[in-house]
């Protein structure tokens, strides 16, 4: 039988104490196998103590866009900076990006603070790392990443092209819009990473599955339909690899949580929570072990 080896990702460890509390719940059932940290988060340090105490495979969840730098002298006049001195925010980075107002060197030496922030909380450079809201697969973004993985020795990062998002027609026509963006800027981004030795898993599944999109019902399909597409592919090895990427948490409660601004809308929600709930439901295990699907981390690959 073909082994499929599933990476469940918690990310934006480190948002907020509820966040946080919320994916160490989700690891010790067995629902959660990795995290991503946001080293900007107003909890990262209690989350990499988390990390440390449950043993739990941690990497870089490398913000962008939302709150503060951590790079001190990108503080105050930075072109990633708005006018109220926090990050340009989810669609406010890519706009600036697109009229050509962000300085790549400021990107650079902001990814590069993150990287050396991560070592300093947790003690080790990140197994993997990938981009808060995506941010990584934009154009010119893409290389500076690239160059900042392969000069830390980072193996791993994620590129989110999700087999069948085409299909999903529960996803609102405008979230759609954002993800198909965000899917033809991976597309285009596969050789820039691949020039730089960067590896990720052969399939990626979260986008269609996220928030209230959640359920065993969408979570067991999207990885069966996608084992069945890569299967003539995988038949050499014997193993697909896939990452799941998931956001559970108990809702942020204000003024605690956040990057520097305070807790968004999404974290302050239900979807958090139903997320939780949905991941550590006993038949999403038993479909797992039923389709001999291995739950591990990016240094098990």
């Amino acid at each position: 039988m073909l082994q499929v080896k599933l990476i469940v990702t918690g990310d934006d460890f480190g948002y907020c104490p509820r966040r946080n509390q919320g994916i160490v719940d989700c690891f010790l059932a067995g629902a959660v196998s990795n995290v991503s940290l946001l080293v900007n988060g107003s909890a990262a340090a209690d989350a990499a103590k988390l990390a440390r105490r449950y043993n739990i495979p941690i990497g870089l969840h490398a913000n962008l866009s939302e709150g503060s730098p951590v790079c001190e002298v990108l503080k105050t006049n930075s072109s990633l900076l708005n006018q109220d001195g926090f990050f340009h925010g989810k669609m406010g980075f890519r706009t600036a990006l697109s009229k050509g107002l962000l300085n790549m060197s400021e990107v650079k030496q902001e990814l590069k603070a993150q990287v050396e922030l991560f070592h300093e909380l947790t003690g080790h450079l990140p197994p993997h790392m990938d981009g808060h809201q995506h941010v990584h697969v934009l154009p010119e973004v893409r290389h500076v990443f690239a160059e900042v993985l392969e000069e830390y020795g980072i193996k791993y990062t994620r590129v989110p092209i999700e087999p069948g998002l085409h299909n999903c027609d529960w996803i609102p026509p405008s979230l759609m819009d954002f993800y198909l963006g965000v899917e033809e800027d991976s597309f285009n981004t596969v050789d820039v990473f691949t020039k730089h030795g960067i590896r990720w898993p052969d399939i990626y599944i979260g986008l269609s599955t996220m928030g209230r999109n959640m359920s065993v019902s969408s979570i067991r399909s999207a990885i069966d339909s996608a084992v069945l597409q890569l299967r003539a592919k995988a038949a050499q090895s014997g193993t697909v690899t896939i990452e799941l990427m998931v956001h559970p948490g108990y809702p942020s409660v204000p003024p605690v949580g956040g990057c520097g601004e305070g807790p968004d809308d999404f974290s302050q929600s239900w979807e958090r929570l139903h997320e939780l709930q949905t991941l550590m439901k006993p038949e999403l295990q038993s479909h797992y072990k039923s389709r001999n699907i291995q739950l591990c981390s990016f240094k098990d690959l």
